[in-house]
């Protein structure tokens, strides 16, 4: 029993001395390693592949520099004082030119320490220049001013921003009545715009109407006045060829038609 115990436990002794002072690794794709020496780092960043290093002396930390995803709830207040919960979202990576940087500075944990505080400090200060409805109306320009304070904020430290995008804003409950409010409000108003239109063109169009009709009029009586043979000759136009039965007076006198005494041709 003993011998099985001592042969495992130099077992055990022989694997982790294999594993510290096995003398190379690999650098995955989308990674860099950054060389440390005796728990320094040296500035030396190794690039995907195999890589060698002095067993006991070197140590190599592995940085992811693909593309990355950060979302937060960011907590604000807008120019009017507005409380405004703001989810937005990052993509990011590490610059490879300084991955050595960035892990002797920040370290590993860069996301937590660094990015995350960033999105906090650069919504904060891009909200606070607009009103609760810029926030929506102005969405875009807005997410472009807190790209533009990380990038500033970040660059300069080895963080490259890749996109930047404002998930979903809230507001309070009471805002959001009053935004619901002012909407019912503007479409009272519009409907009531479009009926006084409809109700001018109705009206404008009465107008046209009569003053085409008098115009007409106008016209007719210079016709008459200049001529008034005209009016013998609409009585004409409208007479159905039929002699009435008796002329006026106080005594009407019947209307004979000669033509019915004369001898009919055969």
């Amino acid at each position: 029993m003993k011998t099985f115990l001592k042969s495992i436990g130099l077992a055990m002794i022989a694997l982790i001395a294999v594993l510290v002072l096995v003398p190379f690794g690999t650098v995955g794709a989308g990674e860099r390693g950054v060389l440390l020496r005796f728990g320094a780092v040296t500035g030396n960043v190794l690039g995907e592949g195999l890589y060698f290093r002095i067993p006991v002396v070197d140590r190599v930390v592995i940085m992811d520099v693909k593309i990355l995803k950060e979302q937060v709830l960011a907590t604000a207040a807008s120019k009017d004082l507005q409380n405004v919960n703001a989810t937005v979202a990052v993509n990011f990576r590490v610059d490879p030119q300084k991955v050595a940087t960035v892990y002797q500075e920040i370290g590993e944990d860069y996301s937590t320490r660094l990015i995350d505080p960033a999105l906090q400090e650069s919504v904060k200060a891009s909200t606070a220049k607009y009103t609760a409805e810029e926030l929506i109306t102005k969405r875009e320009q807005v997410r472009d001013e807190v790209k533009g304070h990380l990038v500033e904020k970040l660059e300069k430290r080895g963080i490259i921003i890749e996109d930047f995008n404002i998930v979903d804003f809230q507001f309070s409950e009471s805002f959001n009545d009053a935004i619901e409010r002012k909407v019912t409000a503007e479409q009272a108003a519009l409907a009531a715009k479009n009926k006084l239109e409809q109700i001018k063109f109705e009206a404008e169009q009465q107008i046209a109407e009569a003053r085409g009709k008098a115009e007409a009029l106008r016209i007719e009586s210079a016709a008459l006045k200049e001529n008034p043979q005209v009016l013998q000759l609409r009585g004409l136009e409208k007479w159905d060829g039929k002699l009435p039965m008796y002329l006026g007076g106080e005594t009407p006198t019947p209307v004979i038609d000669v033509r019915t005494l004369l001898p009919q041709s055969r």
